[in-house]
């Protein structure tokens, strides 16, 4: 398995580079014996969605005969995030000028900022403070901005009230879930009502990325302190716990099924919802997967709460999202940053979050002022207000250079202990080596 996902990120590497040599380097028939054009082209590399390309659309039309926006698709359906970051990296490290503006993760900045551009001297403080703070404090490196936000996203469940409302205790249940349902209400439910497919919590257990996003958000139930500086802060009971709970749900309890040892975002939404499940975990961008015609039944009975938490602690969501950077190779950054501003502003905002369900990144949004609201439909907008309300106890993962590492190494521990290839206080120890092998100064805060 290992060795087929190498194999496709090679292969993928590949064909992007093939893909710019194609569009960047060789001419088109069209302009074979034409004067060179006037036009600049700027190289754009994320997940395109219907809702990024309507806003890259808007761009080009506008600067129609100036700039134009040539997308690279890194789409979530062929990569996960942990093969987007390697993909990206090791074009970058070429130092090639054919990619201008990127996506990362907005907890890659730190890594990718010696590949950046510094936006400092383009965004003031006027501008900053346009910014939710939660989305801002990601684009920050060494006191210097060095990344713009593209869009924010949060943890939470999705429910089917439908589902819900065939348990004899449905209103006692649902005022539970609404509020954050804890690990042993849930267990107290699996074992009540026992089921075949253990379909009651669907998560993201595959060896990756958003494993790690619900290890630190099950963490953060009782210590949000995880680093200062350069310095990780791991409470060794609390990640035993964590571990324990997490193979728990999946082979003693029963509240989730073995498949989520292979599942990522897409793959966790899409068997939600083939397969009947209560609840998955999920991102506010997860809606727009069950937006076809498909699932239109679903939708009507689709329902937002908090995350699970643990008896005696608080609900935690993890922050997530994705934020904009220029390349330090770019022979086009005047050019890149007026995409981004583009992106940034409110029109392009809005055409993220009513197309895609992108949550915005600007204050104006969330505001109850009257005077600030930008349109009706976000003026109590109940959906927004859920979000904010998550703001609250949303908890960053670790903010610095070395966190990829700290991720990586996590991931293939925790994953290894739920696939039950080791014992948990194997993975542990294992875990604890490798951080402090790896040069991290990592402490044991119990």
């Amino acid at each position: 398995m290992k060795f087929e996902k190498t194999f496709y990120v090679i292969l993928s590497g590949i064909l992007i580079t093939a893909f710019l040599l194609i569009t960047y380097v060789f001419p088109t028939g069209a302009s074979l014996g034409a004067k060179t054009s006037s036009v600049k082209k700027i190289y754009y590399v994320d997940n395109i969605s219907n809702a990024h390309q309507k806003v890259i659309d808007a761009f080009n039309k506008k600067y129609e005969g100036q700039i134009e926006v040539e997308a690279i698709n890194l789409s979530f359906d062929k990569f996960s995030t942990n093969e987007r970051k390697e993909l990206l990296a090791r074009y970058l490290r070429n130092k090639s000028d054919r990619i201008d503006v990127f996506a990362v993760d907005q907890i890659w900045v730190p890594r990718f900022a010696k590949w950046a551009v510094p936006l400092s001297p383009y965004y003031g403080l006027k501008e900053r403070e346009k910014l939710l703070p939660c989305v801002l404090k990601t684009c920050m490196c060494s006191d210097s901005l060095m990344a713009y936000p593209l869009y924010l996203d949060i943890t939470h469940l999705y429910y089917r009230d439908d589902i819900l409302k065939k348990f004899p205790n449905y209103s006692e249940l649902r005022k539970k879930l609404d509020s954050s349902i804890t690990w042993e209400e849930l267990s107290a439910l699996a074992k009540k009502y026992p089921s075949k497919k253990n379909l009651l919590y669907i998560f993201q257990a595959d060896n990756y990325e958003g494993l790690i996003c619900s290890f630190f958000e099950m963490m953060a139930n009782s210590n949000r302190s995880f680093y200062k500086n350069d310095t990780l802060y791991l409470s060794e009971s609390a990640f035993k716990k964590v571990l324990e709970q997490l193979k728990q749900i999946i082979y003693s309890d029963k509240i989730s099924p073995e498949k989520v040892l292979g599942l990522k975002e897409n793959e966790s939404i899409d068997f939600f919802l083939q397969n009947e499940g209560l609840s998955v975990r999920g991102w506010t961008s997860s809606k727009g997967r069950a937006t076809t015609s498909e699932y239109e039944e679903i939708m009507k009975n689709l329902r937002r709460a908090p995350t699970p938490h643990f008896a005696g602690g608080k609900p935690a969501s993890a922050f997530g999202g994705w934020n904009l950077m220029v390349s330090k190779f770019s022979t086009n950054v005047s050019e890149a940053v007026k995409f981004i501003n583009f992106f940034a502003g409110e029109e392009s905002q809005k055409i993220m979050y009513k197309e895609g369900g992108y949550l915005p990144v600007l204050n104006i949004f969330f505001d109850e002022k009257k005077e600030h609201a930008s349109e009706n439909i976000f003026a109590n907008n109940s959906e927004l207000n859920f979000y904010k309300s998550l703001m609250q106890q949303g908890v960053h993962r670790p903010f610095f250079k070395q966190y990829t590492v700290v991720s990586d190494i996590l991931a293939d521990a925790i994953h290894a202990a739920l696939e039950q290839e080791v014992s948990v206080d194997a993975a542990i120890k294992t875990a604890f080596e490798k951080i402090r092998k790896a040069g991290i100064i990592v402490r044991k805060s119990d």
